[in-house]
């Protein structure tokens, strides 16, 4: 039987940031737990389905892992239509993925529906003795675009289920 007919709230989420910083990842250890070390860079827009429980409630996350390459910028503003939680993405290991971090938030601005549930997730935890963005940092970006933020590690599951529950409250 069709998965909607199990679930209260059907909610769509979109994981966006530069090309490299995990967002496949992300989206592969939450719906399916597992982790590839091979880069395979997203061409487009790929999603998966997910099945939670939050607070006793069904929700079915319906999660988009768009591409981070500049030339599939076009293509990805078409797909904030509808989304009810934005995930911006950044490598901690990476310097330039975080400072794009603002211009993402502004495309989140321009496209998505106002008061749009968004976080900010630093992904490569694993990876702290190459780590160039420190934790502080980027909790005071966070603060300043009013967004909660988590650190997350696709490779050792480490708060990536947090990430996308956080999304539905």
């Amino acid at each position: 039987l069709p998965v909607l007919l199990y679930s209260d709230y059907l909610f769509k989420v979109l994981l966006i940031g530069n090309s490299g910083v995990g967002k496949s990842s992300l989206l592969l250890r939450f719906a399916d737990d597992v982790f590839n070390e091979n880069f395979m860079p997203t061409i487009g827009v790929d999603f998966k389905i997910r099945t939670i429980d939050v607070d006793g409630k069904t929700i079915k996350l319906q999660i988009w892992d768009t591409a981070g390459q500049e030339r599939f910028k076009t293509i990805t503003s078409s797909y904030y239509k509808g989304a009810h939680g934005i995930i911006v993405t950044y490598d901690i290991t990476d310097r330039d993925s975080f400072a794009k971090v603002s211009e993402w938030m502004s495309e989140v601005d321009k496209h998505a529906q106002e008061n749009i549930s968004r976080i900010l997730v630093g992904n490569k935890k694993d990876l702290e003795d190459q780590r160039q963005v420190p934790y502080q940092e980027a909790k005071e970006l966070a603060d300043h675009f009013n967004v909660r933020f988590l650190e997350t590690s696709a490779k050792e599951s480490l708060n990536v289920e947090d990430a996308f529950t956080l999304m539905t409250r």
